[in-house]
């Protein structure tokens, strides 16, 4: 049994980690920082303003910075979201250079370029999960800093991410099985998910009006547009929209469905709502995209070429013949929180073994001296 460690989590700057959930991203760090915190360790999450977790929160937003006047009209001022986005994360690497003995251990899940940046400058060790493909400033910053800790959620990630940092390990996010029951199943196709083009709700729309079945969407409106464009006009007796769900409904929602249809149109780098659709129980009919064939493997879904919708209807309806005992099996083996705690916790106790014996060998270079 190791020691608990106080470890810092850094999220977005933007969104609480609460329910209903902003997105995948969220929904992981919501499920981490509760399951470390419930393994004993002392966390201290670093995210938007609201999160609901029984851990010290909410930090990030400290360090709100409203420009001046003359700041505002410059020709170089950027949108005030990122004027804040920078100011926050800035204040906040700052805080563990100037701290370095506040915690054993930071834990990276943000997206922005500067945690990685400013990581050499701290001395408190970190670990960065990479969620996303290469984006522009984070490969920057990156590509500065190659000796970040990282890993991926994904072999996809890791290899999309091998020109910059070679070979790095893969932890799959995991989700707390027992707040995800297996459900009954139904005759219904489940779609749930942040409503934006690149998660392809429209193509589901499309699949489950070729099987004749009732489609089910939960999740998000992120883009308002694309849902009254391309949602909206869709929904009748046999296409409903359920809301935006707390966790508890959207596994009832999810479990009481035959199918689940996950149909992005980019290269998904994990796929947070094919192991939540797996834990139900709930077989998967989608796209073989980024890490999702990673996820499904060969017993608890049926996958089809992307964009195919043709073939997405026809899988759709193999998937309901799939045992649900098999595919939640699957899920207990591939997708549990345990095994990521398992994970993070022999990273977290490398880094801090590391940082351990650097200190000691600075003492007897100075005693050496």
């Amino acid at each position: 049994m190791r020691e608990p460690l106080r470890i810092a989590i850094v999220a977005s700057s933007r969104y609480p980690i609460a329910q209903p959930f902003a997105g995948g991203l969220e929904a992981h760090v919501w499920h981490l920082t509760r399951a470390l915190t419930l393994a004993g360790h002392e966390v201290t999450l670093f995210a938007g303003a609201g999160s609901d977790l029984p851990v010290e929160s909410d930090r990030l937003r400290g360090e709100l910075f409203e420009p001046s006047a003359a700041a505002r009209s410059d020709v170089s001022m950027p949108p005030v979201e990122v004027l804040h986005d920078h100011h926050a994360y800035l204040s906040l690497m700052l805080s563990f250079t100037r701290n370095p003995d506040d915690f054993d251990v930071i834990h990276n899940h943000s997206l922005h370029y500067l945690p990685v940046a400013m990581g050499p400058a701290v001395d408190t060790p970190m670990v960065t999960t990479l969620h996303t493909p290469p984006t522009p400033w984070l490969e920057s910053a990156l590509a500065l800093a190659p000796d970040t800790r990282c890993v991926a959620v994904s072999r996809h990630t890791a290899h999309a991410w091998s020109h910059v940092l070679g070979s790095i390990p893969v932890v799959h996010n995991g989700v707390q099985l027992d707040r995800w029951p297996i459900g009954t199943g139904g005759d219904d196709l489940a779609w749930f998910g942040r409503l934006v083009p690149e998660k392809g709700a429209h193509l589901a729309i499309e699949a489950a009006r070729i099987t004749g079945r009732r489609l089910r969407l939960a999740g998000p409106i992120s883009d308002k547009t694309y849902f009254r464009d391309h949602v909206a006009p869709a929904l009748g007796d046999r296409v409903s929209y359920e809301g935006h769900l707390h966790q508890h409904e959207l596994a009832r929602l999810v479990g009481s469905c035959g199918a689940a249809l996950v149909t992005p149109v980019w290269d998904e780098p994990y796929g947070l709502v094919v192991a939540e659709s797996l834990a139900c129980g709930t077989p998967v009919a989608g796209f073989a995209r980024g890490g999702i064939p990673e996820i499904v493997g060969d017993t608890a879904g049926m996958l089809v070429p992307g964009d195919d919708v043709v073939a997405l209807a026809e899988a759709a309806e193999k998937a309901f013949t799939i045992d649900r005992r098999e595919v939640r099996r699957r899920a207990e083996q591939h997708c549990s929180d345990i095994a990521m705690i398992d994970r993070y916790t022999d990273i977290y106790a490398e880094l801090v073994a590391d940082r351990e014996r650097r200190g000691s060998g600075r003492l007897a270079g100075a005693l050496s001296a």
